[in-house]
């Protein structure tokens, strides 16, 4: 077995490695509509992408964590051209072995189909570009191939544009721009993630369809690279956008476990200042939990320094606080984020929109 790498995948998808579900958090803290509701997480991932067989205990994770689709991220980032296609024909291979519990998601009636089906719905995305390198043809390759998010930049720099550790941030570049109106005219969505401040502005202004930052946190709550200011979040929502709220250890300052009252401040920070209709979860974490012990703080220990190694460490990275919140780790856990919105006073309408039916909507608008 072998855990998605803390940093060859996104700035934590902590749990892409398949591991047994151990927590007991998702047994009594319960939300009434669950079950019926569309359940869509903006970032997350379900198989390390190094075997195509999943167990039965594996699958039956799976399919209890009641979630409806998940927007996985398909190559490494560094992945290029060749590469890239092998992953999604992997994927694919994997997704096609399981119809009992996974599906391929390209439309919103794929996700009306996953939904009846009680299947997992994979979407195809991805966080970074090297696939494409200066061939802006290859996004109507990827599009025609299944993919639907498309990110502009991951942390540092990249042909289309700056990521948010550059310290210079100049935006979009020309072929940045050019990108992004082929992205959209294939009909995938853009994904703001892990740029820099005049990139997403940049790209709002550029953009002529709804966007996404799928996975991020409020800098108004605690400021960090990974987050977002409330001009980028407000010009996401006001161009007709989504941003998910993520459940990483970027939410706030010190050592210690982030818990769900972390996420819970920068969710509804978030919808007081973007609108019910405009946020979501976007977890970067794996629909399996995580078996944490010493084994696992080896692993994130040695993808941090390779990370670092690389320049692509954001701050906060450290096996000493691992990248899952304890309270939430649970295939369970968008049940668990809906718990404790209601116990913070959210109508079951405004926690349906948070946990899928905003994210429907913007697929509904883009594809």
């Amino acid at each position: 077995m072998q855990r998605r790498t803390f940093l060859q995948f996104a700035a934590a998808n902590a749990a892409l490695i398949v591991l047994p579900s151990t927590t007991t958090y998702g047994k009594s803290l319960s939300w009434a509509n669950y079950n019926k509701a569309i359940v869509i997480d903006g970032l997350s991932g379900i198989f390390s992408g190094k075997t195509e067989t999943l167990t039965a205990s594996q699958l039956a994770t799976i399919k209890n964590s009641g979630i409806t689709a998940i927007n996985a991220t398909v190559p490494y980032p560094g992945m290029n051209f060749e590469q890239t296609k092998k992953r999604i024909e992997l994927t694919k291979r994997v997704v096609s072995k399981y119809p009992s519990a996974l599906s391929l998601i390209t439309s919103t009636d794929d996700i009306l189909v996953a939904k009846k089906e009680k299947q997992v719905g994979v979407i195809l995305g991805f966080q970074s570009t090297e696939m494409f390198a200066d061939d802006l043809t290859r996004i109507k390759y990827f599009a025609d191939n299944g993919v639907r998010y498309m990110q502009m930049t991951y942390n540092n720099k990249s042909q289309f544009g700056d990521g948010g550790l550059v310290k210079r941030n100049n935006g979009l570049t020309t072929l940045g721009i050019n990108a992004l109106a082929e992205i959209e005219a294939n009909k995938v969505l853009v994904d703001l993630s892990h740029s820099g401040q005049q990139t997403v502005a940049d790209a709002v202004a550029a953009s002529t369809r709804p966007l996404t930052i799928s996975h991020t946190g409020c800098n108004s709550i605690y400021r960090h690279p990974r987050n977002n200011d409330d001009q980028e979040l407000r010009a996401v929502a006001n161009k007709g956008g989504v941003v998910g709220i993520y459940l990483m250890p970027f939410l706030e300052g010190g050592n210690g476990v982030i818990t769900a009252e972390s996420v819970m401040k920068h969710l509804d920070y978030a919808i007081n200042l973007c609108g019910e209709d405009h946020v979501a979860i976007g977890s970067d974490q794996g629909v399996i939990p995580v078996k944490d012990g010493p084994k696992y703080r080896e692993m994130i220990r040695k993808d941090v320094e390779i990370r670092m190694a690389k320049g692509i460490s954001a701050p906060g990275e450290t096996p000493n606080r691992p990248p899952f919140v304890p309270e939430l780790n649970s295939e369970r856990r968008m049940e668990l984020i809906a718990f404790h919105m209601q116990k913070r006073g959210h109508s079951s309408s405004t926690i349906e929109k948070v946990l899928g039916l905003n994210l429907f909507n913007l697929y509904k608008q883009v594809w």
